[in-house]
């Protein structure tokens, strides 16, 4: 069996889409560490298929590239939706992840506007290991954890400059008090709509850029009563745009590029 993808990145925040619509999903965790080898393979951070659903136009479901699953996947979400969206010729297209359905838009600028689901605070569904104040967490540097379908921890400082990220996230990432490790934040807020934000993403990496870590980066500094209710994130590819009125979906917003495509 063949099987069409397209290679795309969201600010270098590289992802892969197969359109399994009308068809069995062929791959297994094997195939897909296989396909996510970046010597071997076509290489990415995340996978996502694009699947038949009766209420959207497309069931999404995200892998990482050694073969895990996750729940959501800002880029890949953004990506989908832009095939989709030029697919229909439509401004506005609903897709359904494990977070729900997710509207999902095309901008005026042509960048791609998606809901990403609500947020959580409470200790089991970040998750934490036990019940704490998620807003600040007894580790130095008294940082926030949130969950946008994956766990997410927040580190508020002066500069990001000095910063050893490769150091300093693995530790925070495997710290007893996240069970299923984290995805780690840096966070430098420049003025109450713009932050620099640099991540360690769970499961080892420094990426460019991240969906789901900008939108929970900007939730934290939202509760922390340090931002607005829109927030430009400058990631290390680039930026994206974050709103969240502080009770409902939170949504992000940016460009998406088609790489190149292929079969399989």
């Amino acid at each position: 069996m063949s099987l069409n993808f397209v290679k795309m990145h969201a600010n270098g925040d590289d992802f892969v889409l197969i359109d399994v619509r009308g068809r069995s999903n062929p791959l297994d965790a094997e195939r897909i560490r296989a396909l996510g080898d970046r010597h071997r393979g076509i290489g990415f951070n995340q996978l996502a298929l694009l699947g038949d659903c009766e209420d959207a136009a497309a069931q999404l479901t995200f892998y990482n590239a050694d073969g895990s699953s996750l729940d959501t996947c800002g880029s890949a979400t953004r990506g989908a939706a832009d095939l989709l969206l030029r697919e229909s010729a439509a401004r506005s297209v609903w897709v359904r992840t494990a977070r729900g359905l997710q509207q999902c838009l095309r901008l005026d600028d042509d960048t791609v506007s998606v809901e990403m689901g609500e947020p959580h605070f409470h200790w089991p569904a970040i998750p934490l290991a036990r019940d704490l104040d998620s807003l600040n967490l007894p580790l130095p540097g008294l940082p926030a954890a949130c969950s946008m379908g994956n766990p997410h921890c927040s580190f508020f400082v002066d500069d990001l400059e000095p910063l050893d990220i490769a150091s300093l996230g693995p530790r925070i990432e495997h710290d007893p008090l996240f069970p299923e490790k984290t995805n780690v934040h840096f966070i430098q807020v420049l003025d109450r709509r713009t932050i620099r934000l640099r991540i360690w993403e769970r499961n080892g990496a420094i990426p460019l850029g991240s969906g789901s870590c900008s939108c929970a980066a900007a939730v934290n500094g939202m509760r922390r009563g340090l931002l607005d209710s829109q927030v430009q994130v400058l990631c290390d590819g680039g930026p994206v745009t974050v709103s969240w009125d502080g009770q409902g979906k939170v949504r992000l917003a940016g460009s998406v590029t088609r790489v190149f495509s292929g079969w399989l």
